[in-house]
């Protein structure tokens, strides 16, 4: 038997495979949470203009210290209709364009406002409190690089430099299809060996955050031609996640069908726990993956493999999970063979976060989950990670 993958090895077959999508026009408004296709550039110089940093008077330092008459009030938008002479002063709100003339503005704590004059006690440098004009950007130069995932500060800086709209990977359509007899909708009456699905809600939810146009297909019964009809249809969109159906016995008939419908295995199975059983191929551009059944499994596939492939399909540069720094609670025990993904909640401590690992790490156990915000990663090995061992850990808040 073949060596199962690392969760590094499987990663890369991933990605190796994945071609960003075309890129489309958004609206800036409706742009957070989408990847830059390309590199967005400033339509103006930011600030446009000599801006004031503070409330106070613009003049020439040179004419400081001693008493200037007051020949103008510059309030923010309403540029001075004429130029600053010397000898003169003109009140300027923050923001406000400094006068051509004027090279320094000198904050209102600073002087004796007198109406009409002003008395400094102490000269100003030159270019003191100006914003010189392009000193944030200039017209032309890079805002945002391409590959960037959209964020509030992102939004503000491109329509700072007078964006109103970006160019954005376009989100990829995934089908999400869960399989077994025994499930039925959540709120729906169970009969005896029935359970409520959950993976497909779980999952949608997941990939709705991670960008993506989720369509979440009925689950189908244990059942070929069911099968056939229901991956058949998920193939027509950019991925197809499955859950359930992937392992080796008599009713897991994912990977046959999706087989007989032109699907290429990449490979099946990874050293990881839980989502061992996890599945991956492609059908011409279709990213195809089949999750383990178990939802907490299936949650760590996605995370670990389904989507980073979402966000690489979208543009993003670095797609792969971003794992964090943190510090063990208490001591965990290490698997010999597979690197395993565990449950923890985060505490905040003087030095580091801390990971308490919760109670209930099996597979099954998604309401244990419910009070986990974070995957702890705690590699192979022999013996145990002590409390106070620094790990790596996936936030899920």
């Amino acid at each position: 038997m073949a060596a199962l993958l690392t969760f590094d090895e499987a990663l890369a077959q991933v990605l190796a495979r994945v071609s960003p999508l075309p890129a489309e026009s958004v609206p800036l408004a409706q742009a957070a949470g989408r990847v830059l296709a390309r590199a967005a550039r400033a339509a103006v110089d930011l600030p446009p203009f000599p801006s004031s940093a503070m409330d106070g008077f613009a003049l020439r330092a040179g004419d400081a210290p001693g008493r200037l008459p007051v020949v103008a009030r510059i309030a923010a938008g309403r540029p001075a209709a004429m130029a600053l002479a010397s000898g003169e002063a003109m009140a300027v709100a923050t923001g406000g364009v400094v006068p051509e003339g004027a090279d320094a503005v000198i904050p209102l704590e600073y002087v004796v406002d007198h109406g009409n004059e002003i008395a400094i006690a102490e000269a100003p440098v030159v270019g003191a409190n100006v914003r010189p004009r392009g000193g944030d950007i200039a017209v032309g130069d890079t805002v945002v690089a391409a590959g960037t995932l959209l964020r509030p500060p992102q939004i503000g800086a491109l329509a700072a430099a007078g964006l109103a709209s970006v160019p954005c990977g376009s989100r990829p359509r995934v089908a999400v299809l869960t399989t077994g007899t025994e499930l039925r909708p959540p709120g729906e009456r169970l009969a005896p060996g029935q359970i409520h699905e959950s993976n497909g809600v779980m999952l949608a939810a997941a990939l709705t955050a991670s960008g993506a146009s989720v369509e979440q297909l009925p689950a189908v019964e244990d059942d070929e031609e069911a099968h056939r009809k229901s991956v058949g249809h998920g193939l027509e969109a950019d991925v197809l996640v499955t859950s359930g159906g992937v392992s080796v016995g008599p009713h897991d008939l994912v990977r046959r069908v999706a087989g007989q419908l032109g699907v290429k295995e990449v490979f099946w199975g990874v050293a990881v726990k839980p989502g061992k059983p996890v599945a991956f191929g492609v059908r011409g551009d279709t990213l195809v993956f089949g999750l383990p059944g178990n939802p907490v499994s299936s949650l760590v596939a996605l995370e670990l493999f389904v989507r980073p492939a979402v966000l690489a399909l979208q543009g993003l540069v670095r797609p792969e999970p971003r794992f964090l720094p943190g510090r063990l609670a208490r001591e965990v025990r290490r698997n010999a063979a597979r690197d395993e993904l565990v449950r923890a909640r985060t505490e905040v401590g003087a030095e580091a976060v801390l990971l308490a690992p919760l109670a209930g790490q099996e597979s099954h156990m998604i309401a244990r989950a419910a009070g986990a915000d974070a995957l702890v990663l705690v590699p192979r090995g022999e013996g145990a990670l002590a409390a106070g061992a620094f790990v790596r850990y996936l936030s899920l808040a």
